[in-house]
């Protein structure tokens, strides 16, 4: 993101006050939606306590969101059912003095930490910082991250976690890219060889071959491939259809003083790998008051097609999409309103202006407003695209750590996106144990992933999880979720 629908620093920040005023509007209208549309919104029984900009799924089955003050986090607990409806909020660790970033790179790491870097805002603040912070949920303590060595300025940049678990990153302002080991923390340098525009307000998807996609704004509708094998980029072709939004006159001021200037190459919607491989690729605007493109892209021939033009002269620039469990994407409209893409049609769907993110019920996270809520999709997701477990131990003792191994432990997809910064991917296992007795759901906290790549078909992955300390004792079952999508049951003991 950067300036909004590409207005300056001051416009932007007035334009996301106006994107949240909307909802002091839309709450009139919730008593008409909610009515409308009971069975697929449901607000939370008990709502955030500093509102939502942002949410993230952690290994434990807790979801960790920002609050509006930008530097404060909270967690909600889903209850012993497993409801996140019905679930609690508890206040985790502030990030460290200075750093109170919006528009920020971010990723769960295979570790179960979650690494937030950069920012285009600090304190409201239009800066392209390049402070970091990584949070270790086991602690409750963000530890600052250093930036990559000449990297002045990170602002809202594309990244992801790469299939071998390095976290990757690309610089907003030029066609650099580094990668930051886990395990060493430290940076090293990623060849951009090939690259034919700077990264700025590009989004990145992971492909099962390991491979990176990405629709570029400022060299649109051209595409491109990253194949870190090879270390380079190469075309992808053209998307055929503008997907970016016009570029402002003008340059944004940033840096000592505000001499520095960076030239906004437009703005363009989230990207996501469906289970049948296809990519859908969303747009901005491409004339005033005009609506958005889509695009699809077919990994298995390698060729774009034409999707749907947004509705209501709508469009998804700047905006969240995500993976339901029945194989549709849902994304949102910059006007707030929801549409499905099934494939072929974009259909109109109900008003969830803020953020979106897949919880391992298969429900949808609504965050961003005066109302936190979940969206229930209809339908439900083939057998063939469910984890499989093949090695599990068949007694576990509470405090304890597992090894657990099957196919498909991280999904088709990474299952969440935005235009380009604000990466809440889902693509790792979770382990959720019920009680055979009681019914409740416990969540043990996966970590050290195997791998972090998508789609990964036959070949057998593992995790290891933690069996909680107060789990209840007994026969239960223990499922391996991925994207909300859940393994068949397998017997286990609680001993």
């Amino acid at each position: 993101m950067t300036g909004g629908s590409n207005l300056g620093s001051v416009q932007e920040r007035s334009y996301i006050l106006f994107r949240k005023s909307l909802l002091a509007v839309t709450v009139v209208l919730f008593a008409i939606s909610s009515a409308a549309l009971a069975q697929t919104l449901t607000p939370l029984k008990h709502q955030p306590p500093d509102g939502v900009i942002l949410s993230f799924q952690l290994t434990d089955g807790t979801v960790m969101v920002q609050g509006n003050n930008y530097s404060d986090w909270w967690k909600l607990t889903p209850d012993d059912t497993g409801s996140y409806v019905n679930g609690k909020w508890s206040q985790l660790a502030s990030l460290p003095a200075g750093y109170a970033p919006y528009a920020m790179s971010s990723a769960v790491l295979a570790d179960g930490r979650l690494i937030i870097e950069g920012g285009e805002y600090n304190f409201n603040n239009f800066t392209l910082t390049n402070l970091g912070a990584i949070y270790d949920p086991t602690t409750n303590v963000w530890t600052p991250v250093p930036a990559p060595t000449g990297w002045d300025y990170i602002g809202d940049s594309p990244s992801l976690v790469l299939p071998n678990g390095d976290y990757a990153i690309g610089n907003k302002l030029t066609k650099q890219m580094r990668q930051l080991n886990p395990k060493t923390m430290k940076w090293s340098s990623l060849s951009s060889k090939g690259k034919a525009d700077f990264n700025a307000e590009e989004g990145w998807t992971l492909l099962a071959d390991g491979s990176i996609l990405t629709a570029d704004v400022k060299d649109a509708p051209n595409s491109e491939i990253y194949t870190p094998s090879k270390h380079e980029w190469a075309t992808a072709g053209s998307t055929i259809v503008d997907l970016h939004s016009p570029s402002p006159d003008g340059c944004i001021n940033y840096g000592p003083g505000g001499k520095l200037c960076y030239y906004p190459p437009g703005e363009i919607g989230p990207q996501i790998l469906r289970p049948d491989g296809t990519v859908f690729v969303t747009g901005s605007y491409t004339a005033s008051n005009g609506p958005g493109n889509t695009a699809i892209y077919d990994t298995a021939t390698g060729k774009w097609a034409v999707g749907p033009v947004f509705p209501n002269d709508d469009n998804a620039g700047d905006s969240f999409a995500v993976l339901l469990t029945n194989g549709d994407v849902l994304v949102e409209g910059d006007s707030g309103t929801s549409y499905v893409f099934n494939g072929t049609t974009l259909t109109t769907g109900p008003a969830t202006l803020g953020s979106l993110m897949l919880l391992p019920t298969g429900q949808v996270l609504v965050g961003g407003g005066v109302i936190t809520e979940v969206y229930n999709s209809t339908g439900t997701y083939q057998a063939a695209w469910a984890p499989t477990i093949s090695a599990h131990p068949a007694t576990v003792t509470p405090a304890t750590t597992y090894s657990i191994s099957g196919t498909q432990f991280n999904g088709l997809s990474q299952a969440n996106a935005f235009g380009d910064e604000l990466q809440t991917a889902t693509n790792y296992p979770l382990v959720r144990i019920t009680n055979n007795s009681t019914h409740h759901v416990f969540y043990a906290r996966t970590h050290d992933h195997s791998t972090m790549g998508v789609a990964t078909g036959t070949a057998t992955v593992s995790t290891n999880f933690d069996v909680p300390g107060l789990i209840e004792t007994g026969a239960s079952t223990l499922q391996v979720v991925a994207n909300g999508i859940p393994s068949a049951a397998v017997a286990i003991t609680v001993e």
